[in-house]
């Protein structure tokens, strides 16, 4: 009788596909389960629920045509109530996440110039997060959280940014004259005593 069984075990933190002929039959949870062979059960494959990430680098242009390299990071998990969907409908869904991050980005950075990509990345990351959310619930998939992690623009803007950072925080060479009543027969007065001194220390009679 025990041949006619095949007992499979499933691993915490992962579901199983279970087929009947070759047809979608049940998804099976962490534990030990008996397939019976004999009247067409099978394994199909495992998934995952456990929660992975995704970094996605979008390369685009931005209002004042500056060409800026934007990290998004998306966390998603299998829905286990769709996990029949995750399993069948995608055969890679880091493939399709990536494809709707590129979208989203390319439609939203070019409307805006650089300084204010910078300031609504969070908005970028939220429209990012909106459309995976639409997206992949219909492929059996949860989109945790989504953040724009890093933008960078094109090497010359940074060098041409970091000059102008270091120009504005050099400190000032202005010189400062007095001025009032007297202010400039005193300097007078040390201009002519300092010419008198140099003067008489290099032997020339004034």
């Amino acid at each position: 009788m025990g041949n006619l069984f095949c007992c499979v075990k499933v691993n915490q933190s992962t579901v199983a596909i279970k087929e009947r002929f070759g047809k979608f039959k049940d998804v099976l949870e962490p534990g030990c389960h008996c397939l019976p062979w004999i009247l067409g059960s099978q394994l199909a494959g495992h998934l995952s629920l456990r929660l992975q990430q995704l970094d996605v680098r979008c390369e685009t242009k931005t209002k004042d045509n500056v060409f800026v390299n934007v990290v998004a990071s998306v966390q998603y998990r299998v829905i286990i109530e769709k996990a029949s969907d995750a399993y069948y409908k995608l055969s890679n869904p880091r493939t399709q996440i990536q494809a709707y991050v590129f979208d989203v980005i390319r439609a939203s950075v070019p409307k805006l110039n650089l300084d204010d990509v910078f300031e609504q990345k969070n908005e970028i990351a939220r429209a990012v997060e909106e459309e995976l959310e639409k997206a992949m619930s219909a492929y059996g998939y949860e989109i945790v959280q989504t953040l724009i992690v890093d933008i960078e623009p094109d090497e010359r803007v940074k060098k041409s940014m970091n000059e102008i950072n270091a120009g504005s925080t050099s400190k000032s060479s202005a010189v400062f004259i007095p001025h009032g009543p007297g202010s400039v027969r005193d300097i007078a007065t040390q201009i002519r005593d300092g010419l008198l001194q140099a003067s008489t220390s290099a032997g020339q009679p004034l």
